[in-house]
C-alpha cells in the first residue's frame, strides 16, 4: 500500500499542514518538530510526488539547468550536481539546453520561466555572464544563480558561484616556468566565455612576473574541442621556432595537442610539454595523462543549486534572516581549481 502524507503525520505525531511544511522546506518549523517528521518520512519511506505539487498551486518545485557547452562530460557533472541539491530538498531539476549564439535566447528563457513554473535557474557560462540575460531574468519573479569566471570580487553583481580561473592559469603557468620553459604557447577555448579571458590573463601575467615578454604568435584562438587543439597545435608546432610548452584552454584541446604531436612524431613530454585544464576524464583517457587543474563541476554545480534554493525559500518566507543571505552578501562559494600533475610534463629540453 502507497505511505500518504497521513501516515506520515500520525507516525510523527504533527498534523498534516506540519509535515507538508517540512517537505517544503519552509523555515518556521522548529527543529525538532521537524526532525520528527524526517524521522517518520524515513521511516515509511514516503516519496511526495513532485508533479502534483507543481500542478496543485502557484508555487513551483522545478529547478533549470541551463546550458550551451559541448562537453558531454561538463554537462552531466553539472547536472549530477543539481540534481543532488533538488533531491535533498524535495524540488524536481529540469535540463535546458539552449543555443546561446542565438538571438531569441531571451525569449526562449522567458516563456521557461512564464510558463514553465520554474522556481529558480541556474546558469552556466556564457548565459551567466551576458548582461542582457541577466537583465531579462531580473525583470521577472524568479530566483536565479549564475556559475561566474572571475578573479575580482568586486567584479560580481549577483549572488553567484565564481570560478578563479585567472588564479588556476597563473599557477599552472608558474609550474610550467619552474621546469625551465621559456616558450609557452596557449591554445584559447571560445571568447564567447570569461573563463577563456581569465586563464588567457592569468597565462600572460606569470609570464610578465618571469620577465618574459609576450609573444602574440604564441596565443592561439580556437574552440573549446578536440579538433580545435589538433589544428591550433599543429599550427603552432609547425612554426619556425616552436614552443617546449602547451598550455590548453581545457583538456579536450590538450587532448587534441597531444594527437597532433604524436602525428607529428614529437616525444610528450621529452620534447614537449601539453597541459590541460578542468580534469575532465579525456585528462585521464590519453596517454600520456595529462597535467591539468582540477575543478570540481559537481561541486560548484551543488553549491550554486543549494543557493538557489535557498533564495526561493528565503523568497518564499519573506525573509532572509538565518538563511546566509542577507543583502550585502555578493559571492555565495568561490572556488579555484588546482594543480594535478600527470605524465604530459617535463622539464624543458
Amino acid at each position: 500500500m502507497k505511505v500518504t502524507i497521513n501516515d506520515v503525520a500520525e507516525r510523527a505525531g504533527v498534523s498534516i499542514k506540519t509535515v507538508s511544511r517540512v517537505i517544503n522546506n519552509e523555515p518556521s518549523v522548529r527543529a525538532s518538530t521537524r526532525q520528527k517528521v524526517l524521522d517518520a518520512v524515513t521511516t515509511l519511506n514516503y516519496s511526495p510526488n513532485l508533479a502534483a505539487r507543481n500542478l496543485a498551486g502557484t508555487h513551483s518545485y522545478s529547478v533549470a539547468f541551463i546550458y550551451d557547452n559541448p562537453n558531454a562530460y561538463y554537462v552531466i557533472d553539472m547536472q549530477n550536481g543539481i540534481l543532488e541539491a533538488c533531491r535533498a530538498h524535495g524540488y524536481e531539476l529540469l535540463i535546458h539546453p539552449s543555443d546561446s549564439k542565438s538571438s531569441l535566447i531571451s525569449d526562449d528563457l522567458c516563456r521557461l520561466v512564464d510558463h514553465g513554473k520554474v522556481a529558480g535557474l541556474v546558469l552556466t557560462p556564457p548565459f551567466s555572464e551576458t548582461p542582457s540575460i541577466i537583465e531579462t531574468l531580473k525583470s521577472r519573479n524568479v530566483e536565479f544563480v549564475r556559475i561566474v569566471s572571475s578573479h575580482s570580487t568586486e567584479a560580481i553583481e549577483e549572488n553567484c558561484i565564481q570560478i578563479d580561473d585567472y588564479q588556476a592559469a597563473y599557477d599552472i603557468t608558474q609550474y610550467l616556468l619552474a621546469l625551465g620553459h621559456r616558450r609557452i604557447a596557449y591554445l584559447s577555448g571560445g571568447e564567447e566565455h570569461l573563463s577563456t579571458l581569465g586563464r588567457l590573463q592569468g597565462y600572460c601575467k606569470a609570464l610578465e612576473e618571469a620577465g618574459i615578454a609576450i609573444d602574440r604568435q604564441l596565443i592561439i584562438k580556437g574552440e573549446y574541442s578536440f579538433e580545435s587543439g589538433e589544428a591550433s597545435a599543429k599550427e603552432i608546432l609547425h612554426s619556425d621556432t616552436p614552443p617546449t610548452a602547451l598550455f590548453a584552454g581545457n583538456d579536450e584541446i590538450a587532448a587534441g595537442a597531444l594527437f597532433a604531436a604524436r602525428l607529428l612524431n614529437i616525444d610528450v613530454p621529452g620534447k614537449l610539454s601539453i597541459v590541460g585544464f578542468e580534469d575532465s576524464p579525456f585528462s585521464r583517457q590519453t596517454w600520456p595523462k595529462l597535467t591539468t587543474a582540477h575543478q570540481p563541476n559537481q561541486e560548484i554545480a551543488r553549491s550554486a543549486a543549494e543557493l538557489a534554493l535557498s533564495r526561493i525559500r528565503c523568497k518564499g518566507a519573506q525573509s532572509c534572516h538565518g538563511n546566509g543571505l542577507e543583502s550585502s552578501d555578493k559571492i555565495h562559494r568561490s572556488f579555484t581549481p588546482q594543480l594535478v600533475i600527470r605524465e604530459s610534463t617535463g622539464p624543458a629540453p
